[in-house]
């Protein structure tokens, strides 16, 4: 297998981004280039739903490599995120040893070999013996605990992980790494020192359409500017949760479904759900303010018309 080659320049990111259905702006594309150049992870720090993960997916796919992907979660530890020893087959093999099954000493020398290593995400992002450097994506960091960013250090700026027992396993080819955050914590310097930073907001207008019609294959273009318009007023009103990118597409693939070719309040109302994911946020919605939201997108589509 081999991967393909880097993008040449930003213009060069941003068309091969596109060519993969991923809008991306000049600054995302520079970040992209920077990162892929500089051989420096990129930490992406927005809110959900606006395109961090998906990042990494197109990045593997436009430059074939293969996708590791670490999910953080509360709890995470070393063993979860880079490696533990198979202590069941280790006692097995001592327990042949000990009844003359085996040879002590050349186990002895095995006991805490590549045999009875078990790599997670992080090793196997770095394994010497890879061919192709894959895409590690570190998604969520802000959901582990906040020690769990000690691990991580080693591995952003020397692209290896020292084993006590084992050794130090040290990349033959960095990894391309793609670091999220949802900032519902903030992360430590330490790990953003080490990386390039870039925080991925919801975009305007233009984009969000450029991106629904790419994402929604067969999206009418009058459905489509009204779905963008409605959830760009829906941001500016203070919400639990304000609707990203993943639930503009998703809505807009779900009016489809039932073929609605444009907005109104009783479509709204009954798809809600799909746009907003907190009971709060709903019940503000429904009645009349959905209703003022659609008007002032009809008033401002007759303007412009």
């Amino acid at each position: 297998m081999t991967a393909a080659a880097l993008p040449k320049d930003i213009a060069q990111v941003q068309s091969e981004l596109l060519a993969h259905d991923y809008v991306a702006d000049r600054q995302l594309a520079t970040a992209v280039f920077l990162a892929l150049r500089l051989q420096r992870p990129l930490f992406l720090e927005g809110e959900p739903g606006t395109g961090k993960t998906e990042i990494a997916r197109v990045l593997s796919a436009m430059l074939e490599r293969p996708l590791i992907r670490l999910q953080c979660y509360e709890g995470l530890d070393l063993a979860g995120a880079a490696y533990e020893w198979n202590y069941g087959r280790q006692m097995m093999e001592i327990r042949l040893a000990e009844g003359g099954a085996a040879d002590r000493g050349k186990l002895a020398d095995q006991l805490f070999s590549d045999k009875f290593l078990i790599q997670r995400a992080l090793l196997q992002a770095i394994d010497p013996k890879r061919e192709v450097p894959p895409v590690l994506l570190i998604d969520e960091l802000d959901r582990a605990d906040e020690p769990f960013e000690a691990f991580l250090l080693e591995v952003l700026s020397d692209f290896q992980i020292t084993i006590p027992e084992y050794g130090t396993v040290k990349a033959k080819t960095p990894p391309i790494v793609v670091l999220t955050s949802n900032r519902t914590r903030e992360i430590h310097d330490a790990v953003k020192r080490r990386c390039l930073y870039h925080w991925v907001g919801f975009p305007d207008a233009q984009r969000e359409y450029d991106i629904v019609l790419r994402r929604v294959p067969g999206v009418p273009q009058a459905l489509a500017q009204q779905v963008v318009a409605f959830v760009q007023k829906l941001r500016a009103i203070e919400l639990y949760k304000l609707p990203g990118i993943a639930e503009t597409i998703e809505w807009a693939r779900a009016l489809m479904e039932l073929d609605a070719l444009v907005l109104d309040p009783a479509v709204i109302q009954d798809t809600l759900g799909v746009l907003l994911k907190y009971q709060d946020d709903i019940a503000r919605m429904q009645g009349g303010e959905a209703a003022r939201l659609l008007e002032e997108v009809r008033s401002a589509a007759r303007v412009v018309s």
